[in-house]
């Protein structure tokens, strides 16, 4: 029976924080109440407070510190790992004792350990006991920062667990910081009494914890593969088209190249991109725990929403957040660009056209990460009257898109540049830097029926030689399509809204194009 109080309310989680709400409120009232995180349409965990959906078997455990929360995963059933398990509850409100580049230490606090004389090598993230002064009173929690080597007087057993989330928190940490609580996660049983749904109408239980997002915390060292995962979720979602009992996984980019930078072994709540071979470009995160790959780039970690992963099913969409957030500037007007980075205390370094009306068409580095390790970022303008803002039609030509979106890198970045390569009348021919058409099928897709209108965007497609030309006509056209084809070699994938920019265009110039995402197409 519910555990129902006076005052009628009942008491559920969301996203980890506590509220009451009346008896029979549905899942979007609770979402209403806690002002928690939420994406129009995208699905949502409830998890029961019946313990059915969970085995016995603690896996790892939750630190929660005056500065945020990581994860401990125990590496097995070392001697050192039996006593945090037996313990570790003692370990609550120890203070922060000393930090440094290498490591950060917690205590002291007593412990049955038998400390050692020697030095002992931890790799990053490491989690290790070490007895100060070689007394086991003087015992303290200590956690690499850097693969490194020291006399921490740690037992024989050496490291005992690993920081597998959470990551970014051991940087804030210093003096006068603390552990608030330690909370044991729970080995996930498939079978579980949950429900995962979009339905704002589903009404709720006492005892229910709620999630409806996961957080992915990115690599700092994988640059290349953290751009494409923004690439993925630009939307702000992950698109669940395959689940299996090891991962999900989302397919939006599959046939993408994504180098190989993070050969990490796929731990529960990971994120990984496949490199090479079938699949390449398709984008999982781990349900259970997988070795390393040389197929498989490691990219991220879970900080926050595993249970919305062991729920989700195919079909499904589940809201993303990042940290770090990606550093796009492409579109936005340079006083935008400087507005955005400021805040990150990041330098905007102007090039190209610097005028009040430039807007940013490129920037160097490309890749959020390397923004942010570099702390300035250069950016190359050109007048707004050269970005032109396009209508796509994704219902009507998926197929065309894709090789659209790839020969001009709107796959990946939000504005895309088409070369003129000549023009007449009131026709523009554009040809892509990229030869897509060299490995994207353009077959006959949403060709035109009786005219073409003014404004129409065309795309050769492989029923004529010169498939892969991009065309505009600034009048309707009830012979040719917009590249000069007839109506059967035309794929028409979108419209230009701002078609007056078209008219200044002249062979050899380069018309740069941002799509925009009011339609209903």
């Amino acid at each position: 029976m519910e555990a129902i109080g006076l005052s009628g309310e009942i008491s559920v989680e969301v996203n980890d924080h506590r509220i009451a709400i009346p008896h029979n409120s549905t899942l979007g009232d609770a979402i209403q109440a806690s002002e928690t995180p939420y994406m129009e349409g995208s699905a949502i965990g409830i998890l029961k407070k019946y313990e059915g959906g969970r085995s016995g078997a603690i896996i790892d455990y939750v630190v929660k510190t005056s500065k945020g929360e990581f994860k401990i995963e125990l590496n097995g059933e070392s001697v050192s790992a039996v006593i945090w398990a037996e313990r570790f509850k003692d370990y609550e409100s120890v203070s922060v004792r000393w930090d440094s580049r290498d490591a950060i230490a917690f205590g002291p606090f007593e412990a049955d350990i038998i400390p050692g004389k020697g030095s002992v090598s931890l790799e990053k993230y490491d989690v290790v006991f070490g007895a100060g002064g070689l007394d086991p009173g003087n015992t303290h929690l200590i956690i690499a920062l850097d693969d490194h080597s020291s006399e921490y007087g740690a037992p024989e057993d050496g490291s005992f667990g690993k920081i597998i989330s959470g990551t970014n928190v051991l940087k804030e940490l210093g003096s006068g910081d603390s552990i608030l609580s330690i909370e044991p996660v729970l080995e996930w049983e498939e079978s579980g009494d949950h429900i995962c749904t979009s339905d704002l109408s589903t009404v709720l239980e006492d005892g229910c914890r709620i999630f409806t997002y996961v957080e992915v915390e990115l690599n700092p060292e994988t640059p290349e593969g953290a751009e494409h995962f923004f690439a993925l979720i630009r939307d702000g979602t992950f698109d669940v088209d395959f689940v299996s009992s090891s991962f999900i996984s989302d397919s939006s980019l599959h046939g993408e190249m994504c180098k190989y930078e993070g050969f990490d072994p796929r731990d529960r709540g990971s994120v990984w991109v496949r490199t090479v071979g079938y699949g390449s470009g398709k984008v999982f995160i781990a349900r259970d725990d997988r070795p390393a790959s040389i197929m498989h780039s490691v990219i991220g970690h879970l900080s926050h929403g595993l249970e919305l992963v062991q729920m989700a099913e195919a079909g499904q969409k589940l809201m993303v957040k990042t940290d770090p957030e990606p550093i796009w500037l492409l579109g936005l007007s340079f006083k935008a660009a400087e507005e955005k980075l400021s805040a990150l205390g990041i330098e905007l370094v102007k090039k190209g056209y610097v005028e009040k009306d430039a807007v940013v068409v490129k920037q160097d580095p490309p890749h959020s990460i390397d923004v942010m390790r570099q702390r300035s970022v250069e950016v190359i303008g050109v007048p707004d009257s050269k970005l032109v803002s396009i209508e796509l039609y994704d219902d009507l030509a998926p197929k065309t898109l894709d090789f659209f979106r790839h020969a001009i890198d709107l796959q990946f970045k939000p504005v895309g540049a088409l070369p003129v390569m000549m023009t007449y009348e009131n026709t523009y021919i554009f040809k892509a830097e990229k030869a897509a058409e060299k490995y994207k099928e353009i077959m006959p897709e949403n060709v035109p029926e009786g005219k073409v209108n003014a404004g129409d965007i065309g795309v050769t497609n492989q029923a004529a030689k010169r498939h892969g030309m991009v065309g505009v006509k600034l009048d309707d056209d009830d012979m040719f399509g917009p590249t000069g084809e007839k109506f059967l070699s035309t794929n028409i994938i979108g419209h230009i809204l701002e078609p007056e920019k078209l008219k200044g265009l002249k062979d050899g110039d380069v018309m740069y194009v941002i799509e925009s995402k009011g339609s209903d197409n």
